[in-house]
């Protein structure tokens, strides 16, 4: 099978305007530019070429939009598709990693195979992902425009994603720029954050640590 083809993907993205439009909240708005991630980017025949999954993966993608916090410590989870639940406000510190190199370059980022990529890490509690792609969000904030945000995709096959994916991804990035603008999404933030069900990865990492040591 091949990949979406531009006409189609393209009345996906007009569709998916009208609807951030019409949502409810800056965070619906973000969840539907997230399906339609899900639904739209990626080799749907990736999983089915020999290698690409490995003994107990599965075919499965997942969705998400990290915003920098109000007090920029972290990058947060909004809008996810595919995250568990106690994930829902998935918050990792502002400089670790893929996210945070993507925060410190505001530059989009491909890892078609995320086992030949040294800085990933698995945040995903479920399970570790093996293509990924990361999407800019830009909006104006007090007069200037700022990176705010960025678009995430991942799919436990490798090789699902590849340029074309991620010039999508950064189109779907730029639709969710416009729900920003719409549902004044610096004001949800501040309404938002800190959350109480957030599920800090440096605190787990901690406790993680703590509990190994106890084994020993």
């Amino acid at each position: 099978m091949n990949r979406m083809s531009a006409e189609a993907f393209g009345a996906r993205i007009a569709s998916a305007v009208d609807g951030i439009r019409t949502a409810t909240d800056f965070e619906a708005a973000l969840r539907l530019l997230n399906e339609l991630s899900v639904e739209t980017l990626g080799d749907p025949s990736a999983a089915a070429r020999p290698g690409m999954l490995k003994a107990g993966e599965r075919d499965y993608r997942v969705a998400g939009t990290f915003l920098v916090t109000p007090d920029r410590r972290y990058n947060m989870l909004t809008g996810n598709v595919g995250f568990p639940p106690e994930q829902r406000r998935l918050m990792i510190p502002i400089e670790w990693n893929d996210p945070g190199w993507v925060v410190a370059n505001e530059k989009p980022l491909l890892i078609p195979n995320t086992d030949k990529h040294v800085q990933f890490r698995q945040f995903l509690k479920s399970s570790r992902m093996g293509s990924s792609m990361y999407a800019p969000m830009f909006a104006r904030v007090d007069g200037a425009i700022r990176f705010v945000g960025q678009m995430v995709a991942a799919a436990q096959a490798r090789e699902t994603y590849d340029e074309s994916d991620l010039h999508r991804l950064q189109g779907i990035a730029a639709v969710a720029a416009l729900a920003y603008a719409l549902h004044d999404g610096g004001a949800w933030l501040a309404a938002d954050y800190p959350a109480k069900d957030a599920w800090r990865t440096d605190a787990h990492a901690r406790l993680d640590k703590d509990q190994e040591g106890s084994n020993t």
